[in-house]
């Protein structure tokens, strides 16, 4: 493998480089890239991932903030005609234009803690511009992803993800596996969109309202969490028992709430 340039990690980016050989393996491995995938890997840094995924797929593009690891990559990889450097911010990069009339886009990354609960979201949004996600973060927020209702990870990030995708919690990676090393642990996730809702949402957004509101304080019930949007008897009506704490609903139950508020908007809008 290339050795990449020397770089020191920067804290305001979150960069921890992975450097275990046998852990990139691992990763590459569970991805099973394809000469015919349409790759994105979010934040390359050093490349550790990047020279694997280009020798198994041909190409690779990447999207990259730290503007002084850029150079590094260019030349790291110039033998690579099919690599490409999107210099920018993946939280507010447009995945629908990057997908155009192509394939949907395999992303994958090791994203640094501070932004991956916010990027995970702002993909889930990118609708059918993303194939599958592969990514590596903070253990906890892993955990967080793949949680079952009625588990103390169960929360508003288990129902957005659950919504949209299958979720496979993979394998752990120890902070040894990084330079600098993380103080935590961290774990490889797969997020594959379903090809049909199990569940469909008249409101998406109306419903990551409805599940931000009823996890507003989670040792509170329904009852208490959703006063002023829907009440008890309403509540009742939809086989929801009001006095339920918000982390036993399954997403199913979110949405039955979520189109029982839509339906009863969509009535009073034709009554006025």
């Amino acid at each position: 493998m290339t050795q990449p340039p020397v770089h020191r990690a920067r804290k305001r980016f979150g960069q921890n480089f992975l450097r275990d050989p046998g852990i990139i393996s691992r990763i590459v491995r569970s991805i099973g890239p394809r000469a015919a995938d349409r790759l994105v890997e979010i934040g390359p840094g050093q490349g550790a991932l990047t020279e694997p995924l280009l020798d198994a797929a041909g190409k690779l593009e990447v999207i990259e903030l730290d503007r002084d690891l850029i150079p590094g990559l260019r030349v790291q990889f110039f033998n690579y005609p099919d690599f490409v450097i999107h210099e920018g911010d993946a939280l507010k990069f447009d995945f629908q234009a990057l997908k155009g009339d192509g394939p949907a886009l395999r992303v994958v990354g090791n994203l640094p803690y501070n932004i991956s609960t916010p990027l995970i979201v702002h993909l889930l949004q990118a609708g059918d511009a993303i194939a599958d996600m592969h990514f590596m973060l903070q253990k906890e927020v892993v955990e967080r992803l793949a949680a079952v209702p009625g588990g103390p990870d169960w929360g508003r990030l288990s129902v957005m993800a659950q919504y949209y995708c299958h979720v496979d919690q993979l394998f752990v990676v120890p902070p040894e596996a990084f330079v600098p090393r993380p103080k935590v642990d961290s774990a490889i996730v797969r997020l594959t969109p379903h090809e049909q809702l199990p569940h469909t949402a008249q409101d998406p957004l109306l419903l990551f309202d409805l599940v931000r509101e009823a996890f507003g304080q989670r040792r509170k019930t329904l009852r208490n969490n959703l006063k002023g949007r829907i009440d008890a008897e309403a509540l009742e009506t939809l086989g929801i028992d009001p006095g339920r704490r918000p982390q036993t609903l399954s997403v199913e139950e979110f949405v039955r709430i979520a189109n029982h508020l839509a339906l009863a908007d969509t009535g009073a809008d034709q009554g006025e």
